[in-house]
């Protein structure tokens, strides 16, 4: 577009007489710098909406925006102790994260995920990961979890398919403590 724009007001300068052509401004490129789109958005989001006289949406963590009043939504991710153990580090994240993802993507319209991924609140989102010894304990918290009703991710690497870790959506903690109550933390 700023080529576009170059290239009219050359051929307006052309086409005035020389007294105008001073008036006339060029379009130079521009080096764009780095911003944070997020905090870019809210703030203006901010100021249109207390022109509009509407109320700024409130700081993360006041509990206004979340749907369940002042209980966090949380994400809960369980590794596999055994592979934390043996495989690297990074392959382990790995694993979490796809399950993560996934989790979030599979209930994308979802009114807690929506809130857990809102724009004010992307600096201040909850996850608990922990662990269970091997696959077994694995399954069979996603067999539980799927029995309760609990919407989550058993992520089964492929082509060998193989459990690695699960996820829950983002879930109101209330909702969804008890059943990883008896887990450790992953350290």
């Amino acid at each position: 577009m700023e080529t576009l724009l170059a290239s009219s007001s050359v051929r307006l300068r052309a086409l005035l007489p020389r007294s105008c052509s001073r008036r006339v401004p060029t379009v130079r490129k521009r080096t764009l710098r780095h911003t944070h789109p997020r905090r870019n958005m809210s703030a203006s989001a901010n100021a249109a909406a207390v022109t509009a006289g509407v109320p700024a949406p409130s700081p993360p963590g006041s509990g206004r925006d979340n749907p369940h009043g002042g209980d966090v939504v949380v994400q809960y991710v369980v590794l596999r102790r055994d592979l934390i153990d043996t495989w690297p580090l990074g392959s382990v994240v790995t694993q979490g994260c796809h399950a993560s993802v996934a989790a979030v993507w599979s209930s994308r319209h979802h009114p807690d995920v929506l809130a857990y991924c809102s724009d004010h609140n992307l600096d201040s989102m909850h996850k608990v990961t922990l662990e269970v010894k091997g696959e077994t304990q694995l399954r069979n918290l996603s067999d539980k979890l799927k029995t309760e009703g609990i919407d989550h991710k058993l992520w089964v690497e492929q082509p060998e398919d193989f459990p690695t870790c699960l996820a829950t959506r983002p879930y109101p903690k209330s909702q969804v403590a008890s059943f990883f109550r008896k887990l450790k933390l992953c350290k």
